[in-house]
């Protein structure tokens, strides 16, 4: 048994498990002397097992020696110890920080037929659909091969074929096709077309990227409206008149546009306005749109255009997004900016956060190589513990210190001669770029320089051959160009990936196959011992992106499982990052005059101030995601509790009782009010009431004339209870003459479709509340208090609506098909 060198509460952690991996280590030979059949009749014995009393816990030693055995005859894999403790991590619903190429994947399938054991449904998340695909096909094996079920859910599947993945044991699925499937479902009008069961227990394959990253963006879905298309044109050409720095300002640091007292009231007089700010006028929100479009949103980083269509780049991943828009107007804005067509305006119909989301499980787990540096945050939102797995093999990379030149000029000089020299020395290299047009910059440069390489970035023909370029950027003399490697899914070997290369014209690796007649794992020892020499995969990073995760999983690409391997990066002091967080105060420190341009620095001083500022961009957006939780918690709660009433009404064949419990809730409501304030009410009061009681029971005028002061509170609510249930009772024998069993439809469709059009409303004033609660903080009022407060009665008066509209929709229906 090894030991592990780690401190504090990750060793004491990784220690408490080594106990666990003695026994299952332990039962490895007598399952090996197991038929295929009796080792897949052990998932009916764990099974049994189960139902007799036992816990997960009681049996995670010998389903976890099952499926390293099944692991071993079926992929011709065993697991490690290292991967065995990654699985027993994601068991307990804590993160597994694991270095690239240490085969997470694989990790996953432990705790993934562990818990499907209790056949409550184990959903396993990847970031896009071919990951899903990949991993569901090749771990599927393994699963099948022991008698679990497994399905995938792809982009454009019906319903029913849903329906039929998410009831497997195992389900490989996207986190964003995921979410919208439980948007969907409870937005439908049939309990037979929910695909989704219960959330149990959930793994999620590069957990920081998801949980992190792609949590700054809600999931919304939404239909479209007319859209003003001629006010995003005339913004536009606004912005364009407004001058930067005299008419607004603009906050890089937090991705903002701020118009100034100058700027406004030249708005205003451009668009004969008395108030830029008018609710029933509005035209801000459509001049800073248009403004942040033209300072904060870039052709080929932030976005592409193909096909007369502005598409989203994943910041993160490098990935185009189609179908995803900015919301709030923002997307149409670029449009114009773009001069392509404006699409039509949307309106949220349901919306959730990745936060709320992914707390519905019971349990909760994830893997990634990058989790460290957002354990805090990862510990407070999701209640998710890191612990750092040690690599199997010690990890031998060199990480070169920064290369900083004062210009960009010099340092994309630089960069091309450090890929020259590794070309010509056959060293393959990888080159981490943070955007579209600058991965397409270098390589220009490197095509002038006669260096062969391959480009890999949003670009469509680029992302088509994006498996088999990463696989082949170990092959010597490999020169890769990629934008943000977070979720490749694929490794770089040295020498290249000799499942790709099988695939490939490799006709001097057939050559060595046929001389010497190995075999492809024959063939990749000998590519690895050939090109080992060479000093590994060199990584080479020509800037720092604001989150370090993002640059430490750049050069996670190199020296897995051992491998040799190096990375640099090549920095100006003309970078974003630089450039926001004080360039100038460098250049002064540095007294930079007296350097050469071509001269790079080295200097601890500068790469300590590089990680400060990397670590301000990282905690500005951790207060942004946390501000979003904590505004997106009050909606949640409401989302549950109309969620939860919707099912209610779904799953009900009798909603007569809930209809006259609405109209009961209703009346008492109102004639309580009015009797506890009844010493300050006037005259009026009193109409108003009798009209709201006539209006929601469909009483006769000669109502009118009877004086409610004559009665208690009590005494009216009794008479009101009877005169609803009189009501009901004639409504439901006239309708059952006419049709039979209609009743019970109407009932149905009145509640549906009263739920889902306040809730939509709703979501509406809910956005614009957020909006007008932020700028009380000059008031010195808490927004987020008064978002909660005011939220609070909006909901109230949402269901107050429901519940009246409903009753009277079914009293007053007359509608019959005969």
């Amino acid at each position: 048994m090894f030991k592990f060198s780690f401190l504090n509460y990750n060793q004491r952690q990784i220690n408490q498990y080594l106990p666990l991996i003695k026994q299952i280590n332990d039962l490895e030979d007598n399952f090996k002397s197991l038929s295929n059949e009796q080792l897949k009749q052990k998932t009916l014995e764990f099974k049994e097992a189960l139902s007799q009393g036992k816990s997960l816990e009681d049996i995670l030693p010998q389903a976890f020696a099952v499926v390293r055995e099944a692991g071993t005859r079926v992929l011709n894999l065993r697991l490690f110890d290292v991967q065995l403790i990654g699985g027993i991590i994601l068991h307990q619903g804590k993160i597994a920080e694991m270095k690239t190429g240490e085969g997470k994947t694989l990790v996953g399938t432990l705790p993934a037929y562990l818990n499907a054991l209790t056949e409550k449904g184990v959903h396993i998340v990847t970031v896009n659909d071919y990951l899903a695909k990949r991993d569901a096909e090749w771990t599927g094996k393994i699963y099948q091969f022991l008698g679990l079920s497994v399905g995938l859910i792809q982009q454009n599947m019906t319903k029913q074929e849903r329906s039929a993945s998410y009831a497997c044991d195992i389900t490989y699925v996207t986190n964003s096709e995921l979410g919208f499937d439980y948007l969907k479902d409870n937005m439908v009008v049939n309990i037979d077309d929910i695909v989704q069961r219960n959330f149990y227990y959930c793994i999620i394959d590069e957990v920081d990227s998801i949980l992190i990253d792609e949590a700054r963006t809600p999931l919304i879905i939404s239909e479209t409206i007319g859209a003003y298309t001629e006010k995003y044109e005339i913004t536009k050409n606004i912005g364009n008149i407004l001058l930067k720095n005299e008419d607004y300002e603009v906050d890089e640091k937090q991705r903002n546009i701020i118009l100034t007292e100058k700027g406004i009231v030249k708005c205003e007089n451009i668009l004969k306005l008395q108030d830029l700010y008018d609710l029933k006028n509005p035209w801000a929100s459509y001049i800073l749109n248009a403004l942040r479009a033209k300072e904060l949103f870039q052709k080929d980083i932030h976005y592409i255009v193909r096909d007369e269509l502005v598409i989203i780049v994943d910041e993160f991943t490098g990935r185009i997004m189609p179908g995803r828009r900015w919301s709030e107007g923002l997307h149409q804005s670029v449009e114009a900016k773009e001069n392509v067509k404006i699409q039509n305006e949307s309106e949220t119909l349901a919306s959730i956060t990745y936060q709320n989301f992914f707390l519905l499980y019971s349990k909760l787990s994830g893997m990634t190589g990058t989790a460290k540096t957002e354990e805090t945050e990862l510990d407070r939102i999701y209640n998710l513990k890191v612990i750092s797995v040690p690599t199997n093999k010690p990890m031998i990379r060199t990480d070169l210190s920064d290369l900083i030149y004062t210009t960009e000029y010099f340092k994309w000089q630089a960069i091309v001669n450090e890929c020259f020299d590794m070309y010509n020395t056959g060293r393959p290299v990888l080159v981490g770029t943070v955007s579209v047009d600058k991965s397409e910059l270098l390589s220009k440069l490197l095509t002038n320089k006669n260096i062969p390489h391959n480009l890999l970035n949003a670009k469509p023909q680029n992302v088509a051959r994006e498996s088999e370029i990463i696989a082949q950027a170990g092959r010597k003399h490999g020169v890769t160009i990629a934008t943000n490697m977070a979720g490749r899914g694929t490794d770089i070997i040295l020498g290249g990936n000799s499942s790709y290369m099988a695939k490939s014209e490799l006709v001097s690796c057939l050559h060595k196959i046929l001389q010497r007649n190995i075999s492809q794992e024959g063939l990749s020892k000998i590519i690895d011992n050939d090109y080992t020499q060479l000093g590994g995969l060199h990584i080479i990073g020509t800037e720092r992106h604001e989150s370090r995760r993002i640059d430490n999983q750049l050069r996670g690409r190199s020296a897995r499982q051992g491998d040799p391997g190096s990375s640099r990066f090549f920095l100006s002091l003309e970078d974003n990052l630089f450039r926001i967080f004080g360039a100038d105060k460098i250049k002064k420190t540095f007294q930079l005059q007296y350097f050469d341009d071509d001269t790079p620095i080295e200097s601890i001083i500068l790469s300590k101030a590089l990680d400060s500022a990397q670590q301000k961009v990282e905690s500005n957006f951790y207060d942004i995601r946390k501000q979003l939780f904590k505004y997106d918690e009050v909606l949640n709660n409401q989302r549950e509790a109309l969620y939860k009433e919707r099912r209610r009404v779904l799953e009900s064949s009798y909603l007569r009782d809930c209809i006259i419990e609405y109209a009961e809730n209703s009346i008492y409501e109102m004639i309580q009010f009015y009797f506890k304030n009844k010493k300050k009410q006037l005259a009026t009061h009193k109409v108003y009431l009798i009209n709201q009681l006539t209006y929601l029971m469909g009483l006769k005028d000669s109502w009118y004339n009877w004086d409610i002061d004559d009665y208690s509170a009590e005494e009216l609510i009794s008479f009101c209870f009877q005169q609803v249930y009189i009501a009901y009772d004639m409504k439901e024998l006239y309708l059952e003459n006419h049709k039979p069993g209609v009743i019970r439809q109407l009932e149905r469709y009145f509640l549906l479709e009263q739920i889902d059009q306040r809730w939509k409303n709703h979501l509406q004033q809910m956005s614009l509340l957020r909006e007008a609660v932020s700028w009380r903080s000059y008031g010195q009022q808490d927004p987020l208090m008064e978002y909660k407060n005011e939220a609070f009665f909006l909901f109230l008066s949402m269901h107050r609506y429901v519940r009246d509209k409903v009753v009277y929709s079914l009293l007053r229906t007359n509608l019959i098909n005969k």
